[in-house]
């Protein structure tokens, strides 16, 4: 497993799944969407035309989705999860004290975890991650919050990432 940014680390069964989305996306609801926007010019003027528009908003949200999951898929890193060590890594679970409160949650992708997950992700590359990534349990950093304030953070655990 790598920590350059560019490179995501999954799971197989979370890579089996966006691949799996990715070609639904690039075949029948790509098929399926060109057939709505077809059905909708039909109907006439395209300016007042609201079928003909919530259909190319959807074949953008479309296309915008198979372009993400292209890049994502190309430069992942599948396995397992890494072996926790006590030291926050990309893939790890981590237990730590934010502004004073007790959080949970998985630093990585958002795409590891599936829609069930009760987890809360944070990627690697956002203020949090690059604050974090490589303490030790009992280490203490601080990151600026978007809003511009200075937030400390304790780590109090990390784990293995079980999916």
């Amino acid at each position: 497993m790598t920590d350059t940014a560019s490179t995501t680390w999954l799971t197989q069964e979370a890579y089996d799944r966006l691949s799996a989305e990715l070609a639904e996306l690039s075949g029948p609801a790509r098929a399926d969407i060109a057939k709505k926007i077809e059905a909708a010019r039909e109907e006439g003027d395209l300016k007042e035309n609201g079928g003909y528009h919530a259909a190319k908003d959807e074949q953008g949200k479309i296309e915008a989705r198979i372009r993400s999951l292209t890049a994502l898929l190309k430069d992942a890193t599948v396995g397992d999860a890494p072996e926790s060590h006590g030291v926050v890594e990309n893939g790890t679970v981590v237990t730590a004290k934010i502004a004073g409160d007790e959080s949970k949650f998985l630093l990585g992708s958002r795409e590891i975890a599936d829609d069930g997950a009760d987890l809360d992700v944070y990627p690697q590359t956002s203020a949090l991650g690059q604050a974090i990534l490589g303490l030790k349990i009992g280490d203490k950093a601080s990151y600026t919050a978007p809003n511009g304030r200075e937030i400390s953070v304790e780590i109090v655990d990390v784990e293995t990432y079980t999916g």
